[in-house]
């Protein structure tokens, strides 16, 4: 049974690259990123830009046997980005995330996937954020959690939410309120609610990992079957990403 029977496949990778593995990613992308790329204010975030959209080009390439660079990409209404019409055939899903460094992609067949990746850290203002953007539930779960906690807890929450708005399309215009996701370091990763519906019955399921120390990453995938969900491969140079 391949990956895309029975889950999703997730792959990981970095961003901090050669000059030269820099310039052969930029050979791969469409005049529209390239662009894209040039109106970035900072090097930095020009080569992340750069290297994150010629790796996936070749991660795509490979799963449609094709030449990375004559992959054809749409865009959605809110910005995600789907294979263009021609490729419909295959059925391949696929979505991106990247913090820092640290870039991760997400594929599967027939079913609609989101991922998110951030490094977790110290935000002054977290708290306040939480409570703009955060249900009340998940709130009230994030107010609980001891100090030292609260970091992690705050960015399993969002990267969790993240992952599920981009695996629907709509980005940040989706209401964060009307959805709920664990937070708790330590506790299953699962959607909880959504709208009145219980997260089991959902068609939505949700999985953390941690692509590298100091980071946590989220995946969601449609799950019509209401079937359970795991990820069947995470590959990162080698090496497995814990994957809960």
């Amino acid at each position: 049974m391949s990956a895309y029977e029975c889950g999703c496949e997730v792959v990981v990778t970095r961003l901090d690259v050669a000059s030269e593995a820099v310039r052969a990613s930029a050979a791969l992308l469409s005049e529209e990123e390239r662009d894209r790329a040039r109106r970035f204010a900072f090097e930095r975030d020009r080569r992340r830009f750069t290297v994150a959209r010629g790796r996936l080009r070749q991660l795509l390439g490979a799963r449609l046997d094709m030449p990375p660079g004559s992959v054809e990409l749409v865009y959605g209404e809110r910005g995600k980005p789907a294979l263009a019409r021609g490729y419909a055939g295959s059925d391949l899903r696929f979505n991106v995330s990247h913090s820092d460094d640290v870039a991760v992609y997400a594929f599967s067949s027939g079913r609609e996937i989101g991922i998110d990746v951030e490094a977790v850290r110290v935000i002054r203002d977290a708290d306040d954020i939480a409570a703009r953007f955060f249900s009340r539930c998940e709130y009230e779960s994030y107010l609980a959690l001891d100090a030292r906690h609260r970091p992690l807890g705050f960015f399993n929450c969002w990267t969790r939410k993240e992952a599920f708005i981009k695996a629907l399309g709509d980005g940040l215009y989706h209401p964060l309120d009307s959805f709920d996701v664990s937070l708790a370091p330590g506790e299953p990763a699962e959607i909880l609610r959504i709208g009145h519906i219980p997260g089991d019955h959902c068609g939505w399921r949700l999985r953390s990992f941690s692509p590298f120390p100091g980071y946590v990453g989220a995946v969601v995938i449609e799950n019509p079957m209401r079937q359970g969900v795991y990820i069947a491969s995470v590959s990162r140079s080698d090496c497995l990403a814990a994957v809960s």
